[in-house]
């Protein structure tokens, strides 16, 4: 497998690729590693890429008794690792606090890892986490802000960002008190939004409009305003109902 070293100019501006055995990476805060390269030690140096390479393959990729549902918690990792299509990028540590500038660039490199692709199944599938050791282990507070922030844009740009964290509270789509986005170090992970995703945006008005808009553009806007109406406003009785 190919591999690049690209600068910052290139990333964002689509400049050709310079052919190195190294990751790809932005040489402002970025180091991008494909999972092969990782199993081959590229990213030694990183030891928080093993580390999430493996609690994915341990993780992700399993079924567990408290997710409630069948099969793998995530069900995109593994076709992802088997195509080799599972990316991993660490922040230099001196900027993980600066989190709109590293989720910009995370943007950039999925978009352009993207454009490497002509097999729609292989586009569905390409996944980039961005590893955040320099984030509060205890406290899930600014990923979480981070995360919420970013999600408008990329759902209308048509991706999802979710974020992982030690101690996230967020609960699982199936089973509330399941916490399925805990990771051993702060991350977010970006992929192309998909029609399964559904459930996953049906609690905001705007991201279920993007999503009628790319998924059903035959629907009339009117109609597609309604559903979402509607299907907000049940979402909302249902949650007071539970409470």
């Amino acid at each position: 497998m190919t591999t690049h070293t690209l600068d910052i100019d290139t990333a964002l501006h689509g400049g050709t690729a310079l052919h190195s055995g190294t990751a790809l990476r932005v040489d402002t805060a970025l180091r991008v590693y494909s999972a092969e390269q990782i199993d081959a030690g590229a990213a030694d140096h990183h030891p928080e890429a093993a580390e999430i390479l493996a609690w994915s393959r341990r993780f992700l990729t399993t079924a567990h008794p408290d997710l409630g549902r069948s099969g793998p918690v995530c069900p995109y990792t593994q076709p992802s690792l088997r195509r080799g299509l599972f990316h991993i990028a660490v922040a230099d540590t001196r900027a993980g606090g600066d989190l709109p500038a590293l989720v910009g660039e995370l943007r950039a490199w999925y978009e352009r890892l993207l454009a490497d692709l002509t097999e729609e199944s292989d586009r569905e599938l390409l996944t980039v986490l961005l590893v955040l050791p320099g984030l509060d282990r205890a406290d899930s507070t600014a990923l979480d802000e981070a995360q919420r922030k970013a999600k408008d844009e990329f759902v209308e740009q048509g991706l999802m960002i979710g974020q992982f964290h030690p101690v996230c509270e967020e609960g699982g789509l199936w089973n509330g008190s399941f916490r399925p986005l805990r990771a051993p170090v702060p991350l977010l992970a970006v992929r192309k939004l998909l029609v399964f995703d559904l459930p996953f945006l049906v609690d905001d008005e705007a991201h279920l409009a993007h999503y009628l808009a790319r998924f059903a553009p035959q629907v009339p806007a009117r109609i597609r305003d309604q559903l979402v109406s509607g299907m907000t406003e049940h979402r909302r009785t249902a949650r007071l109902t539970a409470a």
